[in-house]
């Protein structure tokens, strides 16, 4: 038995609630994992909510670190005893041990303890896919990323840092941006008490930015398409502020024909081999110190409400996890 954390239906934190249940033996192509440490990421809110709907009932979280206890038949990457972390699906990570699917169960190196992976899994492999996989981007250029104190942010100013890319994020105080800029941010913008479409304009000479990666969605979405150069890429990946209302494709003709895309992380990573070279390519960014995980918020697993509601009260910085 295993105490998981699952939704009846749709709702606030509230309607998360703990049970024990049975764990069972792995199937082919499946592991059973212990965890150690699971990750909290604004899709596991959209997901509570019913943003992004599940057939319920339904367990919650998509990123954990653990103990491999059993492998099924025809997994061979794997093996019972090794150290594994995964960003994946479906949702299951907040539980104390779970059987899944083992394509995107990734092993994990020595020198990255479970609390740090199960803290980077699903926003690392984010970053990687956002700054590598989505629409190229060369040193020099120059990126708006939105949110830049969060946890996927903040991995993004350091690896924007380590491959010469300007980064201008925007975040919601000033103690925010002071945490984007120690972590690599070139420019941070105060949202609430700047303009920071005319901030991004100056900062770029009137020029634009080259990319926007954008998170927040409805909030920030037109000064987002503002914000770019002719010809420059719109990446959309979040909702934290409520889904882009439709809009007309023409405004992007219009503004110096922009392009636009609204990828997912595991459209990227459903293929195994693509899957590990994302993982790959992330642990060696933490290993090489390029990239520093930060751990600024930890709660017990009985106590995911209350990580729930920090989480949407826009009160955390850097990375939270839930304890096992």
């Amino acid at each position: 038995m295993a105490q998981t954390v699952i939704i009846e239906e749709a709702g606030g934190p509230e309607a998360m609630q703990v049970v024990e249940r049975d764990v069972g033996a792995p199937g082919p192509g499946e592991v059973r994992i212990a965890h150690k440490a699971c990750g909290l990421n604004f899709i596991d809110v959209y997901q509570r909510t019913g943003l992004y709907p599940l057939a319920l009932p339904h367990a919650l979280g998509m990123e954990a670190a653990g103990i491999i206890e059993a492998v099924g038949e025809g997994v061979t990457h794997l093996k019972p005893g090794d150290r594994a972390a995964y960003a994946a699906t479906p949702p299951g990570a907040y539980a104390q041990a779970r059987i899944m699917p083992a394509t995107q169960v990734c092993a994990l190196p020595e020198g990255i303890s479970f609390e740090h992976a199960a803290a980077m899994m699903l926003k690392g492999m984010t970053v990687e896919y956002l700054f590598h996989r989505t629409t190229p981007i060369a040193r020099g250029d120059t990126v708006l990323f939105h949110a830049a104190a969060g946890g996927v942010g903040l991995i993004a100013c350091q690896w924007a840092r380590s491959e010469g890319i300007t980064l201008i994020g925007t975040a919601g105080t000033d103690e925010k941006c002071a945490l984007a800029l120690a972590h690599g941010a070139t420019h941070c913008i105060n949202y609430r008490t700047e303009d920071w479409l005319a901030q991004v304009q100056e900062l770029t000479g009137g020029q634009g930015v080259d990319v926007v990666m954008d998170a927040v969605g409805a909030d920030t979405f037109d000064g987002s398409l503002d914000s770019l150069k002719p010809l420059g890429m719109m990446i959309s990946f979040g909702n934290a502020s409520g889904p882009v209302p439709p809009f007309n494709l023409a405004i992007l003709a219009q503004k110096g024909s922009l392009k636009i895309t609204r990828p997912t992380l595991f459209a990227h990573m459903a293929d195994r081999d693509a899957c590990q070279d994302m993982a790959d390519h992330l642990f060696e960014k933490v290993l090489s110190g390029a990239v520093e995980i930060r751990i600024d918020q930890r709660f017990p697993l009985a106590e995911v409400r209350a990580a729930h509601a920090a989480l949407e009260a826009r009160k955390t910085t850097g990375s939270t996890i839930l304890e096992i």
